[in-house]
């Protein structure tokens, strides 16, 4: 396993962040229109795992989990949107992907999702679909996708005492949105943090969760080069990175559709972050 609380960015990632999963049930799904799922009544469940606070009382990053055991892989996608993207999505562009999501659904593949509170700002109906489904859990990406340090792939940069008030207000869109289900996972924007993000974050108490498999699925137009991608890199215990932004990440449905029924085949569970930390956890 590997608990990690310093240490660099790892690199390979854009300014939007993102990663893919497949299906076994064939093409991906064409809808352009996201199917919000009925909500269901959820199992009493154990609070979600968090790591204990990093030397100094940074926030703790996991990156990973147990490479012995079990051959289990957690997929992960980030809801990204920017404060600025508003005009943009008026104009028609997609910043959402019901079809992933259906895709997951439909293969009944269990995920995380970081989500931006923007991307809820826009989208509640489908954040709320999201949360309400026990398959997906939510995390929070920040609210504008603004990076905690520079530089980070051209990103704008949050000051650093915003830093706190700007997890806490995207929160604050997942409650007003009607999501639930959400995790104390914190994914920082662009995978970018220093020693002073982790410190501005801390009396939040969440984890943040890095990954140890990059997708390469952002600005991606092959869907085949993201799904070998994938496939070369994971391990049991393995985190892998996507994005659910049909705008900035157009061919990561159709990449699941090869990853998860070939990862089943060879054997792999697929898991849920909070999954993975309490296994760590032991």
């Amino acid at each position: 396993m590997a608990l990690t609380v310093l240490g660099a960015v790892l690199g390979g990632l854009t300014g939007c962040g993102g990663h893919g999963v497949a299906s076994t049930d064939g093409p991906p799904s064409a809808a352009l229109t996201p199917a919000v799922a009925p909500p269901r009544s959820h199992a009493a469940l154990a609070p979600p795992p968090t790591l204990a606070p990093g030397p100094g009382g940074r926030t703790p990053v996991f990156e990973h989990g147990a490479r012995s055991g079990a051959k289990v892989v957690a997929l992960t996608f980030d809801a990204d949107m920017t404060a600025a993207e508003g005009p943009r999505a008026a104009a028609g562009e997609h910043f959402d992907n019901p079809g992933l999501i259906d895709l997951l659904r439909e293969s009944k593949v269990p995920a995380t999702v970081f989500m931006t509170g923007r991307w809820a700002d826009e989208y509640p109906a489908q954040a709320r679909s999201i949360g309400a489904d026990p398959l997906f859990e939510v995390a929070n990406h920040s609210y504008s996708h603004y990076a905690y340090t520079s530089p980070c792939y051209g990103l704008p940069t949050v000051a650093k005492d915003d830093m706190r008030s700007d997890a806490a207000r995207a929160a604050a869109s997942f409650r007003k949105a009607g999501v639930h289900n959400t995790v104390p996972y914190f994914r920082f924007p662009g995978g970018c943090y220093d020693d002073a993000s982790l410190r501005a974050l801390a009396p939040e108490r969440m984890t943040a969760v890095q990954w140890d498999v990059i997708s390469g699925d952002a600005f991606a137009t092959n869907p085949d080069a993201v799904a070998d991608q994938v496939l070369d890199g994971v391990r049991p215990g393995s985190l892998v990175v996507m994005h659910c932004t049909r705008s900035a990440a157009p061919v990561t449905e159709e990449a699941v559709s090869r990853i998860v029924p070939e990862l089943r085949r060879q054997g792999y569970r697929f898991v849920r972050v909070s999954d993975l930390i309490r296994s760590a956890r032991g």
